[in-house]
């Protein structure tokens, strides 16, 4: 059916007259005359009883005006709702934040800020190392992550420097590492190691392997932790102590102690923003905004 001529229906039922009803639609009277009888045409059917004194509806006519108002608003609502799926304003945003930074201030300011701008958008958090992040990008299960990305970053990624951050040594609060820090990295070979194993972050394993060896580090692990928080948790339990992104100060448990080393300093770990060149969602695209709107990254 096409609405415009419902549209025009509606308002000579409801003014009582063409004459009326063409002022109010700011069509001419014999324009829409027209329209009425093609609606009719359309309809098979007479929708008005014309006489001397004006026009009333026919039965056909009552039932038709009794809907036309349901259809219109509906037509209404479904054309806003469809806008505001065009131009990001509802929908959903799904995004992978790797475990250690989802207290950091930076992303937590960026989340409540897409929250205060897009309040109709539904916006899902999952907790998921680097690898992890990567794979679901690449399938589409995700929209968007906070990751650590290789110097290469694959052809199916587009990415933006979100965070810089580097290496620091985490030890029990009761370590004499505390007082006396080591000035290399080396020393630390005659100290008991927590350690995450390689297959929960590949990436991340490897990149640290790489950079311990050239400074002479071989970890002598004794206890494993599936992500940095527990690795965290076991270095507060004095198991072991460990070298973890900077960052993991936001969400250290009590009884860590942080120690900037200037070896692990020139390890650049920094969070990149991430999200699949072939996702084209409102929404999505509205959330990339407003990180690449966020100030340029600090050193953390």
């Amino acid at each position: 059916m096409d609405f415009r001529q419902l549209h025009y229906f509606v308002a000579v039922v409801e003014e009582g007259s063409l004459s009326a009803a063409s002022r109010r639609v700011h069509i001419a009277q014999p324009a829409l005359t027209r329209q009425i009888h093609a609606l009719e045409e359309k309809l098979q059917v007479s929708l008005f009883e014309r006489h001397t004194r004006g026009m009333t509806l026919t039965v056909a006519g009552q039932a038709l005006y009794e809907e036309a108002g349901k259809m219109l608003e509906n037509r209404e609502q479904v054309m806003a709702r469809i806008r505001a799926l065009g131009q990001g304003l509802t929908g959903k945003v799904t995004l992978g934040v790797t475990v250690s930074h989802l207290w950091v201030p930076d992303i937590r300011r960026l989340l409540a800020r897409f929250r205060d701008d897009y309040p109709q958008v539904a916006l899902e958090v999952y907790p998921l190392l680097s690898g992890p992040q990567g794979e679901r990008l690449k399938e589409g299960s995700i929209d968007a992550g906070f990751l650590y990305l290789e110097d290469r970053v694959p052809d199916f990624l587009q990415s933006h420097l979100f965070h810089r951050d580097h290496l620091v040594l985490a030890v029990p609060a009761g370590s004499p590492l505390v007082a006396s820090p080591p000035a290399r990295v080396r020393a630390l070979n005659e100290f008991d190691f927590v350690w995450g194993p390689r297959h929960t972050s590949p990436l991340y394993y490897d990149r640290l392997s790489a950079y311990f060896t050239r400074l002479g580090l071989v970890p002598r692990v004794v206890q494993q932790g599936a992500d940095n928080i527990t690795i965290l948790s076991l270095v507060a339990a004095g198991l072991g102590i460990s070298i973890v992104p900077g960052d993991c100060r936001w969400s250290s448990p009590p009884g860590v102690h942080f120690i900037d080393m200037a070896e692990l300093r020139e390890c650049d770990m920094s969070i990149h923003f991430a999200w699949n060149r072939h996702n084209h969602s409102p929404a999505l695209q509205n959330f990339i905004h407003i990180v690449q709107g966020s100030p340029a990254p600090a050193d953390g």
